[in-house]
C-alpha cells in the first residue's frame, strides 16, 4: 500500500454533522511498510445562538485546573497563534486554562471506563491549536483545511512520531446564549471551566466522538493527546482534541 495518509470526512457547520478523523496505523515488516488506514466517522453538533433569555445568577469563577503538561515543547506548529482570551463579567477566559480543563476532563471520562490517562503532548496540542486558529481566521469548520490538508497531513508537516492519529473538533461561543442541538438546554459559558465542560459534553454526547475518546470500536489505543483552543475577539471558540499513538 501507499504510505500513511489521513482520510477525513467533512463536518457541517451549525446543527449538522461533524466527522472525527482517525488515521494511519502502520506496521513495518522486514523492509516493507504495510499500512492499515483507519477512518472513523463522528457526528458533532454546533450549538445555536439564541437571544432574549436572561440568567439572573452568574456562575462562580473557575477553580484551578490541574496542569496538563509541557507548554513549551521543542517542536511546535509555526502557525500556532499561542494564547488567546476573552473577558466576561466573571473572569478572563484564557485558552491554556480551557485546554487544561478539557484534558483533565477527558482523562476523568476515560478513568470511568477503566482506561489509562492520556499523556499530554505539547506538539500535538500545538498542531491542534494552529488548526483551531485557521478555522476561526478562514471562517470554516472542517477537518480538511482550504489547502486540502487533513489532520495527519498537518501533524506530519511538523513531526512524524505518531503511527495512529485522530481528531475531534468543536465550535461554540463564550458569553453568548446558545442552545445545544442535542437538548433544550440553554447555556452561557462565562468561565473557562464551564466552557471546557461544555466542549467535552459535546463530544461525549456524540456516539462516534465518544468512541474516539474511549477507544471503542476500531479506534486505535491512544497513548498521548493534545488540546488546542482558540478564542476569537467575537467570542467564537474553535477547539480540537487530537490523539496520537507513538511508533
Amino acid at each position: 500500500m501507499d504510505g500513511p495518509r489521513p482520510a477525513a470526512t467533512a463536518p457541517d457547520t451549525a446543527e449538522s454533522t461533524d466527522r472525527a478523523l482517525l488515521r494511519g496505523v502502520a506496521t513495518i515488516l522486514v523492509a516493507v511498510a504495510l499500512v492499515c488506514s483507519l477512518a472513523l466517522g463522528t457526528a458533532l453538533f454546533a450549538p445555536t445562538l439564541i437571544d432574549g433569555l436572561g440568567f439572573e445568577d452568574g456562575p462562580s469563577p473557575s477553580s484551578e485546573p490541574p496542569p496538563a503538561g509541557e507548554r513549551t515543547p521543542a517542536v511546535t506548529d509555526p502557525d500556532d497563534p499561542g494564547n488567546s482570551s476573552y473577558e466576561t463579567d466573571i473572569e478572563t477566559i484564557r485558552s491554556p486554562t480551557v485546554e487544561d480543563f478539557v484534558h483533565a476532563e477527558i482523562n476523568e471520562r476515560r478513568a470511568e471506563h477503566d482506561l489509562p490517562p492520556l499523556e499530554w503532548d505539547g506538539t500535538v496540542a500545538s498542531v491542534a491549536r494552529a488548526h483551531a486558529y485557521d478555522m476561526a481566521r478562514s471562517e470554516y469548520f472542517d477537518h480538511t483545511n482550504p489547502d486540502g490538508e487533513g489532520p495527519y497531513d498537518r501533524f506530519e508537516d511538523v513531526d512524524s512520531y505518531c503511527r495512529g492519529y485522530g481528531e475531534n473538533i468543536a465550535m461554540t461561543w463564550v458569553d453568548r446564549r446558545v442552545q445545544r442541538p442535542d437538548s433544550n438546554d440553554v447555556v452561557r459559558y462565562q468561565t473557562a471551566e464551564a466552557l471546557a465542560n461544555g466542549l467535552v459534553d459535546q463530544w461525549m454526547n456524540s456516539t462516534d466522538h465518544r468512541h474516539a475518546i474511549l477507544e471503542a470500536g476500531e479506534t486505535p489505543r491512544w497513548d498521548r493527546a493534545g488540546v488546542g483552543v482558540y478564542i476569537a475577539e467575537d467570542g467564537s471558540v474553535y477547539a480540537g482534541q487530537n490523539f496520537c499513538r507513538e511508533w
